[in-house]
């Protein structure tokens, strides 16, 4: 088994190009993949084939995509304030299953504290409600989207108050207690089972793509009957391969691993 798992990041809107706007790169990207005659599938069957939940032929061939914050733009088309109309992830999912007639999915990670996003929303967008929850029942109950966990509060730097409990915002390195991790991983599980039902939450993508030996080593592997979760994704830029370890899995970080259509074939062939 060798697949990428591929990260878009919705509120990457810096313009109208492909360099510098995630939903133009999606766009181009999953009509790359199709062409090399790839198949775009979920990212769980991606972990069940891991575990051994499924058969690896299952995955053969395949590209899972991922989504990382969990605004807005996730689902719905909206008008930037500076760079006019864009297509929401979800559109341009819809897009290309109707161009294509090929399968889509993607699994979309997001900040699950109410408050949290509250904040964030005036912090790292417009202030305009953009990172609100409304539209993660519909989203789970289409089956374009699974809605997974991006952490309780992201130990984001611009929030008042974190989980941490030193307050060392902006890495998440700092969750390194039992008391910290079981609110960022266990508490955001809980919420979102509540509020997905009846999706159950079982992926999670650490934010910034940061882990530590405590959460790697300690906290995931021992308490898994309490976060409830399968595995654990962070942004080292590889294929997902046969014996990877389950809590410190890889991706492909759009802007980071690559910025180019060029670049993107590249990733595609590193993973061929």
């Amino acid at each position: 088994m060798r697949v990428p798992v591929l990260a878009y990041h919705s509120n990457n809107v810096a313009g109208n190009d492909y360099a510098d706007n995630d939903h133009v790169a999606l766009a181009h990207d999953l009509r790359a993949i199709h062409r090399r005659g790839l198949r775009i599938v979920p990212l769980a069957r991606i972990v069940d084939a891991l575990l051994g939940a499924a058969p690896q032929a299952s995955v053969e061939n395949a590209v899972a995509v991922t989504f990382d914050d969990g605004s807005w733009f996730d689902w719905h088309d909206l008008e930037h304030p500076t760079y006019g109309p864009q297509r929401g992830f979800a559109g341009v999912l819809r897009d290309f299953v109707a161009e294509t007639g090929a399968a889509a999915h993607a699994t979309s990670f997001v900040v699950v504290s109410p408050a949290a996003r509250a904040t964030l929303d005036r912090t790292c967008l417009a202030g305009r409600g953009w990172w609100g929850d409304e539209w993660w029942p519909a989203a789970q109950a289409e089956g374009l989207l699974a809605i997974e966990s991006h952490s309780w509060d992201h130990n984001h730097p611009t929030l008042p108050l974190t989980a941490q409990r030193e307050q060392r915002k902006g890495t998440f390195r700092a969750i390194d207690s039992y008391a910290d991790a079981d609110v960022q991983l266990r508490q955001a599980s809980d919420w979102l089972d509540a509020h997905c039902a009846p999706h159950r939450t079982s992926l999670f993508a650490y934010p910034y793509g940061e882990s530590n030996d405590y959460l790697v080593e300690d906290y995931l592997p021992r308490h898994a009957h309490e976060h409830r979760l399968r595995a654990a994704f962070g942004t080292d830029p590889r294929p997902l391969e046969t014996g990877a370890d389950r809590w410190r899995l890889p991706r492909f970080v759009c802007g980071d691993a690559w910025k180019s259509p060029q670049a993107f074939e590249r990733v595609l062939d590193e993973a061929g």
